[in-house]
């Protein structure tokens, strides 16, 4: 993680130097699921995320835009046992780190990508039947760190205001156990501002 926080400050101080830097806030929705075999039967679960970031502007065309973003993401599901209706949550809580490169198509309308980084900051598991609901700290099941890359689009008014729509597409699988597939996948659908 220092190796990590290291290259996003050298990154930032020498973008800094010949860039115009942008700081904001953003919020949105997540649409997050598990995807491989260790999500099978399970559906997306929505939930939100927020975070701030800072835009340093290398040219009218290219931005480099890292962010600090706390991503509430999991699956839910639901399956019948014995004919009792069973509802399932996975619900995990991440700091991510997006490193987005944007590449401005039109004055405002961009397209972007770039690596993430996430630390897992709790997990829990969640059964509901028959009005009854029971739920486990999984947190020591599942790996700490997440690796994923990003794609998406966004647009960015004059005065600040912006929306971006984006997908990450989870890299490593996110349990720790032996044959381990499922690794995360979020849709995200954010506002932000940049002062």
């Amino acid at each position: 993680m220092k190796k990590l926080l290291v290259i996003v400050a050298v990154l930032a101080i020498s973008a800094s130097s010949f860039a115009q830097v942008k700081f904001g806030v953003k919020a949105g929705t997540n649409i997050a699921s598990i995807t491989g075999d260790d999500g099978e039967g399970l559906d997306s679960r929505t939930s939100f995320v927020f975070g701030g970031f800072a835009k340093f502007e290398l040219s009218e065309k290219f931005a480099f835009q890292p962010e600090l973003l706390y991503s509430m993401q999991g699956a839910a599901g639901s399956e019948s046992y014995e004919g009792v209706n069973v509802d399932v949550t996975m619900k995990t809580d991440y700091l991510n780190i997006p490193l987005m490169a944007k590449y401005y198509v039109t004055e405002g309308f961009s397209l972007q990508a770039g690596p993430q980084v996430g630390f897992l900051l709790s997990a829990k598991f969640k059964m509901e039947a028959n009005g009854q609901e029971e739920e486990e700290d999984i947190k020591d099941q599942m790996k700490g760190v997440d690796f994923g890359l990003n794609f998406g689009a966004g647009y960015e008014l004059d005065f600040g205001l912006g929306f971006d729509v984006r997908y990450n597409l989870g890299l490593t699988n996110v349990a720790d156990y032996d044959e381990a597939d499922g690794k995360n996948g979020v849709f995200q659908i954010t506002a932000s501002y940049a002062f």
